[in-house]
């Protein structure tokens, strides 16, 4: 068990390394692109506030991923240990291939895989018929409440195919009342259900928040000269990576944290949910060195491929995904810092029109994204089962 022990805590910092090594993109692509900083300056900033992040905030991220998955009488190590490896290798798989995806979904999915395949649908910590049929109502609501409001403003506008944002409302109504729901305790949801609802609003609200705040910087520097314009986002924006790099640490950092957590009470060593400072500095090192080496291949699907970024833009890209982080960690929800800041990147790209973003380089990004949770889920159940099959 001791063995077994180590080489999962390896594991999980293996993890953490690939985690880093492919969202070393979310911190440092918008930098790159505008050329404010060199790869490797990037990569060292990046690395150094992605050790800050976990310090700064709760671990209340690590207790959802140690605790709100898995059901506790089937959270063994071996679980961990199978969820852990699939995703891992899904990781460095897709990040070597360019496609930046989530680790955090990629460990939520091996986990849930593993734990079926240990103990069947109720080894997961699946949300209750009442919690769904909640949602689904509120979501109906202010899904219909924003495609009216969006329209009627399009129509005011006298734009004339304000039809075509009745759509563009109703993502929008969905994905900035569900959270407030949730801000105020009207909705109380955690765990897998959470999860799987920032799926589809993390990078949406990355796009609304960067968006938002390229129009404000629009305006206020409209009749700005270019070049001192440029030159004061450059230093601004070397200030908006560290912002972002900090939240990415802070959440993703905290995947490790909570998975070593969770099998040192597996294995009886630890008797409550606290996750230890050694295990917080051993996890922040881990991802802080997986972005130090770069996953370059992410970085160029970023920086270059889905849209091209100016200085102030890609200081609105990282402050606004930074933002949408900030609040989503702060309910202690494991989410793709991917989703969020690729979403800002598109929202600043929207803002010169819907050409000059690169839909392809998106769909092929969302693809990996809607796959990583059923194929690290699939894999895990089967590893599970011929681990059962072999060895027990």
């Amino acid at each position: 068990m001791e063995i077994i022990l180590v080489l999962g805590i390896i594991l999980a910092l293996l993890f953490n390394f690939a985690n880093g090594l492919n969202d070393a993109a979310n911190s440092i692509a918008t930098v790159v692109a505008t050329r404010v900083l060199s790869p490797v300056q990037a990569v060292l900033m990046a690395a150094s506030f992605n050790l800050i992040g976990p310090l700064l905030f709760t671990t209340a991220v690590a207790k959802t991923i140690g605790k709100g998955i898995v059901s506790p009488s089937f959270m063994t190590i071996d679980v961990f240990f199978i969820g852990m490896l699939v995703a891992t290798v899904w990781v460095f798989l897709t990040t070597f291939t360019g496609l930046p995806i989530s680790a955090t979904h990629a460990l939520v999915g091996g986990l849930m895989g593993a734990a079926v395949g240990a103990g069947g649908l109720d080894a997961c910590t699946w949300p209750s018929p009442g919690s769904v049929g909640a949602l689904f109502l509120y979501v109906t609501v202010s899904a219909i409440a924003g495609a009216f409001v969006v329209a009627f403003i399009a129509r005011s506008m006298k734009e004339e195919n304000w039809r075509g944002y009745l759509g563009i409302g109703a993502l929008f109504g969905c994905s900035l009342m569900i959270p407030f729901l949730m801000i105020t305790g009207i909705l109380p949801i955690s765990g897998i259900l959470a999860i799987v609802i920032f799926i589809a609003f993390s990078p949406i609200l990355g796009l609304i928040a960067a968006y938002s705040l390229s129009l404000v910087v629009i305006r206020l520097f409209r009749n700005s000269n270019p070049k001192k314009m440029n030159s004061l986002f450059n230093r601004l924006q070397v200030v908006s990576a560290a912002f972002y790099s900090i939240n990415h640490g802070s959440n993703d950092a905290q995947n490790g944290m909570g998975a070593i957590t969770a099998m040192l009470i597996a294995t009886g060593i630890l008797h409550e949910f606290t996750v230890p400072l050694w295990v917080i500095l051993i996890s922040c090192g881990a991802i802080a060195l997986g972005t130090f080496s770069g996953g370059w291949h992410v970085v160029k699907t970023m920086a270059k491929k889905i849209t091209n970024i100016r200085p102030y833009q890609g200081f609105c890209a990282e402050t606004g995904g930074g933002i949408a982080l900030t609040f989503i960690t702060s309910f202690g929800i494991p989410v793709s810092t991917t989703h969020a800041i690729s979403g800002a990147i598109m929202g600043v790209g929207a803002t010169k029109g819907y050409a000059a973003v690169q839909w392809t380089v998106v769909r092929r990004i969302v693809t990996a994204w809607i796959l990583t949770i059923p194929v690290t889920a699939g894999c895990a159940f089967v590893i599970y089962i011929l681990y059962q099959t072999i060895f027990v």
